[in-house]
């Protein structure tokens, strides 16, 4: 027998994803009505999923009207980008509109650390002051965090250890929707 195997938990499947999403599309309409003055930001590269799917919804929601939506890469931004061996090759970055006084909303699949979105909000201010940043994550690891970093939407909060890891699936990328926990375990 392997000593070493993984265990795996589904903890949304594609109904429960699908369910999810809707919700979390449902409160940011509720909260910004019309996005006239809102921007949504995708953080790259698995954050873009993510955020693709809540601005379809959103705009089903709101009747097609048009929102302001941009891709953001952080490689050059996260405090380890030196400490590799390997070489770093970032994503793109599409913000084709200004974020000055606007309200933005960043996205990413996973919060785990904080890290990536301290990133992202230094990566943000390159581009302007918004008035308000806000943070849509699917899955929060909320007992990880490194920094003082919290979500204003949820889709799904799990306690975590350090040998579990949380991974989305998107059927875009992975051909199936789902989130699962991964549990290294020793036998």
């Amino acid at each position: 027998m392997d000593k070493n195997h993984q265990t795996v938990k589904t903890l949304l499947n594609s109904n429960l994803m699908n369910i999810t999403l809707q919700r979390l599309a449902h409160q940011l309409v509720e909260n910004h009505l019309s996005f006239a003055d809102t921007a949504i930001i995708g953080i790259q590269p698995r954050g873009i999923f993510l955020s693709n799917r809540i601005v379809q919804l959103v705009q089903g929601i709101i009747g097609n009207k048009h929102i302001d939506y941009g891709l953001l890469d952080i490689t050059f931004y996260r405090d380890d980008v030196h400490n590799t061996t390997n070489i770093q090759v970032p994503a793109y970055t599409n913000i084709p509109f200004s974020i000055e006084g606007k309200n933005v909303i960043l996205i990413d699949d996973v919060l785990h650390t904080g890290r990536t979105i301290r990133s992202a909000m230094d990566a943000l201010i390159d581009f302007g002051r918004p008035k308000k940043v806000e943070l849509l994550t699917l899955i929060d690891r909320r007992f990880s965090r490194e920094l003082p970093v919290q979500p204003d939407y949820v889709g799904y909060s799990v306690d975590t250890i350090l040998t579990q890891k949380v991974k989305v699936y998107w059927k875009e990328k992975d051909e199936k929707d789902e989130v699962v926990l991964l549990d290294k375990v020793s036998a």
